[in-house]
């Protein structure tokens, strides 16, 4: 298992794998825009992307993340925004590695934390999330304006 920054020459693969992302959260997006929405990531440097590959070199899964700051701590943090790991390979380290390479980045980076948030129903998620020793918010809610 290989896991390295994502550029422009994983863009194919990593449209695959976004469109899987978006699948499991049951968004129906066409592959164009998956891979103009990444593209542009790549391009502005506005997300950091990695990429996991298994020993065969085959895209696996990847984690974005997004730079913030952590006002009541007055320093920059990150969003763990997207983790996706193909369904075929789940269960065999990659989420962890993607994750243990999101956490890497932010220390390299000064970082005081990462924040992430996932689907109720993400129990397997869940489980990674907490075994790696992220704690679930029990203070703020998070709440959503959709604008279109």
């Amino acid at each position: 298992m290989r896991i390295q920054a994502a550029t422009a020459a994983d863009l194919e693969e990593l449209a695959l794998l976004f469109a899987g992302y978006l699948s499991f959260y049951r968004v129906d997006k066409p592959l164009a825009a998956v891979q103009a929405f990444l593209a542009a990531r790549l391009s502005r440097g506005d997300s950091t992307l990695f990429i996991a590959r298994d020993e065969r070199g085959e895209a696996q899964g990847f984690v974005q993340l997004y730079p913030l700051f952590a006002s009541l701590a007055l320093e920059p943090s990150w969003l763990l925004s997207d983790l996706y790991v193909t369904e075929t390979v789940r269960r065999q380290g990659f989420g962890e590695a993607l994750m243990n390479a999101a956490r890497a980045h932010a220390e390299a980076n000064g970082a005081c934390g990462l924040q992430l948030e996932t689907a109720k129903s993400n129990l397997p998620g869940q489980a990674l999330y907490e075994r790696l020793g992220y704690v679930r918010d029990e203070v703020f809610y998070t709440y959503w304006l959709g604008l279109h």
